[in-house]
């Protein structure tokens, strides 16, 4: 049982049913692109590459919802999506008389420093939301929150969930509630953009039964081609078979769709691995220009990441700041540290002297990382023999912004988060 945060006056019983959230953000690129410029919002918008002049290979990442009503895919060859939605960079500089403005979007590259940066945010709600997180991909995650809330009031959780990604984060996302992972993750598709769909214990089968079989979990198009050539058409048809002819076609994964359709799932969320880093982040109610109140929860976020370091057991060898400026500019600076230590003082006086550069700057949320940790026993390097190596035997990213980092930096920071700037 956890001794985290749950709604006041719930009791639950040991033996009542898991309640599994799958949250997915809808459309997450082209909604990080939108944080970033809000002129985007509404209009057609993708992400993708080799959609400028002289490029011929390319693909589409995402499409907007907007774009998407054009024939717009993600995985779809770029070509074929300007076909279909021209340019409106085109069209503003006189190359599309024949089009009606409205019948272009905008394009943008991708971004994947920027997404994981934003990424962050959204998995540090997750992790305060739910006591087991499981991070599946960049933008969606399986949250076990038994022990967080009752079936009564799912719906409201869940909603909770949502509200804080929204106004915090402002991106969108869509959720599922269900007993199972593969239940809730059938859930959140259900009703998207911007969904919430709760399948109670007792409604899963019927939940499944009137669905086509491309919708079950794990059912890809040349999979749902052969459960139809054996006249399944839906998960019902699916769960009312015997198993003995799916084992025979698709062997122990037969079974699996079999008990799938039925809504039997007995796999428990579960983290993957060991977290690459752990983090805090804070944001103003408006951008703040002063330097004390930014260096007050500087000292605050710094206690608390090295706090969880030293409950989890994890040494660190690099710190790091991060400062996002009007309106969503995402800066982050880091130290490297000769080795691995477990100091929250150094943790401190290095995030100050990290943060200096943005002390009058206007901020709207900041943050406090420890990364490349190990939770293996180890010499742990000392304070004095950092302070002797000084700058030369680190490395400080001061300068850097998030596309010029190593890629191996913020993917660091993109899984940290769901742990914690997370």
């Amino acid at each position: 049982m956890s001794d985290g945060p749950r709604l006041p006056g719930v009791e639950r019983e040991d033996d009542e049913d898991r309640i599994v959230c799958h949250v997915d953000a809808d459309c997450f690129y082209a909604s990080c692109e939108r944080l970033r410029d809000p002129e985007l919002r509404g209009e057609p918008l993708v992400v993708g590459m080799g959609y400028e002049a002289g490029e011929t290979v390319g693909a589409v990442a995402t499409a907007s919802y907007e774009a998407r009503e054009f024939g717009v895919e993600s995985a779809q060859a770029i070509s074929t999506a300007l076909e279909r939605l021209p340019r409106r960079a085109a069209y503003e500089a006189g190359d599309l008389d024949d089009l009606e403005r409205a019948d272009t979007g905008y394009y943008r590259p991708v971004d994947m420093d920027y997404y994981e940066s934003v990424a962050v945010d959204v998995r540090e709600i997750l992790h305060d939301c739910a006591d087991v997180v499981r991070e599946v991909s960049i933008d969606e995650a399986y949250l076990d929150v038994t022990d967080r809330t009752a079936w009564e009031v799912a719906d409201g959780f869940a909603r909770h969930i949502k509200d804080r990604i929204r106004r915090e984060v402002g991106v969108t996302v869509s959720v599922g509630v269900a007993p199972t992972m593969s239940a809730a993750k059938i859930a959140s598709d259900f009703d998207k953009p911007d969904g919430l769909t709760v399948v109670e214990p007792g409604e899963v089968r019927d939940f499944l039964a009137p669905l086509e079989v491309d919708l079950l979990h794990g059912v890809g198009p040349v999979t749902a081609r052969e459960l139809r050539e054996m006249g399944l058409e839906t998960a019902g048809d699916v769960a009312a078979t015997e198993p003995v002819p799916l084992v025979e076609r698709f062997g122990e994964r037969g079974r699996e769709l079999y008990d799938r359709a039925r809504g039997e799932d007995d796999r428990r969320v579960e983290p993957k691995g060991d977290p690459k880093s752990f983090s805090r982040e804070s944001a103003f109610a408006e951008p703040v220009t002063e330097p004390s109140p930014k260096y007050e929860q500087i000292e605050t976020l710094a206690a608390a990441v090295a706090d969880r370091a030293q409950r989890e057991g994890a040494l660190y060898r690099t710190i790091g700041v991060k400062a996002v400026t009007p309106p969503y500019d995402i800066n982050t600076r880091e130290r490297s540290l000769p080795g691995p230590v477990d100091d929250p003082d150094l943790v401190d006086r290095i995030a100050r002297d990290l943060f200096t550069e943005f002390e009058t700057a206007p901020v709207r949320k900041l943050g406090v990382r420890v990364a490349n940790l190990e939770f293996a026993a180890t010499d742990q390097a000392s304070l004095e023999s950092w302070e002797r190596s000084g700058d030369a035997s680190g490395s400080d990213s001061a300068g850097e912004s998030p596309a010029e980092k190593p890629a191996s930096d913020d993917r660091s920071v993109g899984q940290s988060s769901l742990t914690d700037f997370s």
